[in-house]
């Protein structure tokens, strides 16, 4: 019989992503923007596909199609990467929300927007911002290049400093700890 732990690394998770937030968020991937939105959108598109490639989770990207977009939603696909323009009228964060709502337990929304963060975690879904997310899509895609990247928690005389506990331990709740599993898993 499988333990939880061992089951839950076999299960992929759906990572649920605000495009243009996360490109906009980054300062790598907003130089590409200011060439213009198709060279920003493919820059954050290919380092999805790498991250993919190493960490198998299922990806949607969301893209605002509200402003210019077409008359209907459109979806594509590149590399193993789904992505969706929304139509002319809608948000990107109305499908965003659409899409956390319809996915599995296992969803993953990544945006700074705090009204979809909040959205998300009210329904029990895990939300992650933007810089956070590209911190670990960075440190996975460098991982496995075989690149030395390690963070460590160092003071600035370069030694590790431990406190010891004092006062009564301090447990997250039930939704945090389950936040912080999928979290661990990106």
């Amino acid at each position: 019989m499988h333990s939880a732990t061992q089951y839950a690394k076999v299960i992929p998770m759906h990572i649920i992503i605000d495009g243009y937030n996360l490109i906009r968020q980054s300062d790598s991937m907003r130089r590409y923007e200011r060439q213009s939105l198709e060279a920003g959108r493919q820059a954050l598109i290919s380092r999805l596909i790498e991250y993919k490639r190493k960490k198998g989770h299922k990806i949607t990207v969301v893209f605002d199609g509200w402003d210019k977009g077409s008359a209907m939603e459109e979806r594509d696909r590149q590399g193993s990467i789904g992505i969706i323009y929304s139509c002319r009228g809608e948000k990107a964060d109305d499908v965003i929300k659409r899409l956390a709502d319809h996915s599995s337990e296992e969803a993953v929304v990544i945006s700074s927007d705090r009204e979809i963060a909040s959205y998300v975690t009210r329904r029990g879904k895990t939300s992650l911002s933007s810089p956070e997310f590209e911190m670990l899509m960075f440190k996975a895609i460098a991982q496995s290049a075989g690149s030395d990247f390690a963070v460590k928690e160092e003071d600035d005389d370069g030694t590790n400093h431990h406190s010891s506990k004092k006062g009564p331990a301090k447990r997250m709740s039930r939704a945090q700890r389950h936040a912080q599993t999928k979290i661990r898993k990106l």
